[in-house]
């Protein structure tokens, strides 16, 4: 816990620090390297609290609900347990644990979405369940520069800051490797690549437990697929014919990979198919096409959805291209907008907005990239 703790970056997300207060029982989920540690050490300052992991070895086979009741019992306000779906019955012991324990503080994380899918009712009624997303534009410049920025309202005339030389260059820095905070250790292309290593090879075979080396070597080449393609698609027949496997495997392995954050699948508007690869894949975080050295247009496309999702809206592929490329649903409102995306020069066809690259001020209902990415 010390060690962690002497770790902390001086500066951190200002997502992290703009939460005022947290609830005693919590599910903190994000991709991996988003800071989700560095969220709960952050919150726990001034607290006796223990953190373990538990995929720990030393932790892997004791009695999630035990260890915590002897942590508990040692005088501990409450216990931080990351990777928690690696503890056997986990979802059971947490709720055993909120309930047998009513003062003491439960904080617990994971890197993957399912794992809120897989928890009972009971938990979720007990538990706060918070997604940490990738890091935004304005993180990023408080990160370099120590500025903090407000957030920028979509379609707001007021601007949080001019985009003038230095903010441009700081987003094409952004762009290449702003996404998750620990850029600032440095080797940040290797330490991406090794995290997305960990998530094919540890994370996926833990939510499919009869993945073969066929599997893995397939999850490969569709990451490759998504980093060199023009078209973001997938054709099933195609690979299951290629890797022998049965068309419910692959989705069933195409699921859990969109679930563990290797891939966004955008589907079509209306589209209610249980099993279906969409208009479209994206990579979750964009920067990996920058280190994939992949297609630009769909990295501009799959980074305008990456702000939209991070921002809390959901984003649609149109089925009439002429229209836009996307629908874009915000909350609590029911009407939608459609978005097209492209360069500086890019038309707006029928489209109510145009995201455009590479420009710097917006101009009627043209919004620049910087902007977006400026949302949350």
């Amino acid at each position: 816990m010390n060690r962690k703790s002497a770790s902390m970056p001086e500066r951190i997300r200002p997502w992290t620090s703009e939460y005022k207060e947290i609830p005693r029982a919590l599910i903190l989920s994000g991709l991996r390297g988003v800071g989700k540690s560095t969220f709960l050490f952050h919150h726990a300052k001034n607290k006796k609290i223990l953190y373990f992991s538990a995929d720990n070895p030393l932790t892997s086979d004791e009695n999630l609900y035990e260890m915590c009741s002897f942590i508990f019992m040692q005088g501990f306000e409450g216990v931080i347990i990351d990777e928690v779906h690696f503890a056997k019955d986990w979802s059971k012991c947490l709720k055993a644990l909120y309930d047998d324990f009513p003062d003491k503080i439960i904080w617990t994380s994971d890197s993957s979405s399912i794992v809120l899918r897989e928890a009972n009712a009971d938990l979720s009624r007990r538990f706060v369940r918070i997604k940490m997303p990738l890091m935004s534009f304005r993180e990023f410049i408080f990160l370099e520069t120590g500025t903090v920025f407000s957030k920028w309202i979509f379609g707001s005339d007021k601007l949080p800051c001019k985009p003038d030389s230095k903010t441009l260059s700081l987003f094409t820095e952004y762009r290449a490797h702003g996404t998750r905070p620990f850029y600032t250790e440095g080797n940040y292309e290797d330490k991406v690549l090794s995290l997305l290593d960990k998530t094919l090879y540890s994370d996926v075979p833990f939510f499919l437990p009869q993945i073969t080396d066929s599997n893995l070597r397939l999850m490969k080449a569709v990451v490759a697929t998504l980093a060199n393609s023009n078209i973001p698609r997938i054709e099933v027949r195609k690979l299951c014919s290629n890797w022998a496997i049965g068309s419910e495997k692959l989705y069933s392995l195409l699921n859990v990979m969109e679930s563990v954050g290797v891939f966004k699948i955008i589907r079509f508007e209306n589209e209610k198919k249980a099993n279906t690869v969409g208009a479209k894949f994206f990579f979750a975080d964009p920067c990996m096409y920058r280190i994939l050295s992949g297609d630009e247009c769909t990295e501009r496309e799959a980074f305008s959805v990456m702000c939209f999702n991070m921002a809390g809206c959901s984003a649609e592929a149109s089925r009439d291209e002429t229209k836009g490329d996307f629908l874009i649903s915000f909350p609590k409102e029911k009407n939608k907008i459609t978005v097209e995306v492209g360069g500086k020069n890019k038309k707006e066809k029928n489209a109510d907005y145009v995201l455009r690259d590479n420009t710097d001020y917006p101009t009627l209902n043209g919004i620049p990239f910087w902007l977006l990415a400026m949302m949350w």
